[in-house]
């Protein structure tokens, strides 16, 4: 007889980022680009960035701390960490393995993901089988990045897009409520339009691949802003599918905050206005799988998103990915 799934939903969350502040007007001394020229393309104001001894964990430590104070939670009550990132703190271990050292979660598993921008929804949705199965009763999902340490910043095309936080939730059985669907996808027939080229088994490292900043954000703008329209839109729509419900039963969306224009659209397609729509991108820049998560968590902060209210997360990232989730909060 198979066994009944439980219901899972999310009963913390928390965020950080770094103090210092990267501005447009910063930006303007570094390369040769404009406040307005970036305001009005990408809705970017400032960003934050990590200092150079800051690493991907610590941001994710200060974010995990916050989620399970949160949900009530203590880390040796933790049965899985699971980190969505793109800029760990090295190759191997783990960041998710060093993460759960620092917070003395002595019983629980711990891996990494890697979706890009998606990754926090893809962590999500791991999430959410794990818990509904009856396999695991708490588990906290991260996405940190530190994409700093990864920009070429002569390259004005990319350096003035990106920031640096971390934002995590916890995963709990719920009673009623909580996650109804995740929806992932990917195209890797266009992951060359957002990579970076070293630093695998293809490229290893080398002096070569140092001085061609290949170990650097390597991005097809109009491309990817493409892709990223239909697949936010796609992949809102589908997720609502799975979970029976219409567009007009959303009652807030939770966007990557990528580029403005992006966001627009998405919001567009589900019928919602302004109000009903978390946009945090003016401040934090793209901070990648860390990107939803710490709209969540300010959007929550808020007060925008109500006790039964259904939320839809959804992002896109490199791979290419998509993923999105309708959440009926808890």
């Amino acid at each position: 007889m198979s066994k009944e799934l439980r219901r899972a939903g999310i009963t913390g969350v928390g965020s950080y980022a770094p103090d210092k502040v990267l501005t447009n007007r910063d930006l303007e001394e570094m390369v040769d680009t404009s406040d307005e020229w970036i305001k009005s393309r990408t809705g970017i104001q400032e960003r934050r960035i990590a200092k150079e001894e800051t690493t991907t964990s610590d941001l994710a430590y200060k974010a995990a701390e916050a989620a399970l104070d949160d949900a009530d939670l203590a880390p040796e009550e933790l049965d899985l960490i699971l980190v969505a990132t793109v800029t760990p703190d090295m190759v191997f271990p783990a960041t998710g393995c060093l993460l759960q050292d620092r917070l003395n979660a002595t019983d629980a598993a711990a891996f990494d993901l890697e979706a890009g921008c998606s990754g926090f929804v893809y962590g999500i949705s791991v999430a959410t089988q794990f818990v509904r199965t009856g396999a695991y009763d708490n588990v906290l999902v991260i996405g940190a990045e530190t994409l700093s340490k990864i920009i070429n910043w002569e390259d004005r095309n990319t350096c003035v897009l990106f920031g640096d936080g971390a934002g995590a939730a916890v995963i709990q059985p719920v009673e009623s409520r909580g996650i109804l669907s995740t929806v992932l996808g990917s195209d890797g027939s266009g992951g060359d339009v957002l990579q970076i080229p070293a630093g695998g088994s293809k490229q290893p490292a080398s002096l070569e691949t140092v001085e061609n900043n290949l170990h650097c954000i390597q991005m097809e703008g109009n491309a990817v802003f493409k892709f990223a329209v239909r697949a936010m839109g796609k992949g809102a729509v589908e997720a609502l599918n799975e979970a029976g419900l219409e567009k007009e039963d959303v009652d807030f969306l939770i966007p990557h905050q990528a580029n403005i224009r992006i966001i627009d659209g998405a919001a567009k397609r589900l019928n919602l206005s302004d109000d009903e729509v978390f946009v945090n991108l003016d401040k934090y820049g793209n901070t990648s799988a860390a990107s939803i998560p710490i709209a969540l968590d300010e959007a929550v902060e808020a007060g925008k998103i109500h006790s039964g209210d259904r939320v839809v997360i959804v992002g896109f990232g490199a791979g290419l990915t998509w993923a999105a989730s309708v959440i009926e909060w808890s």
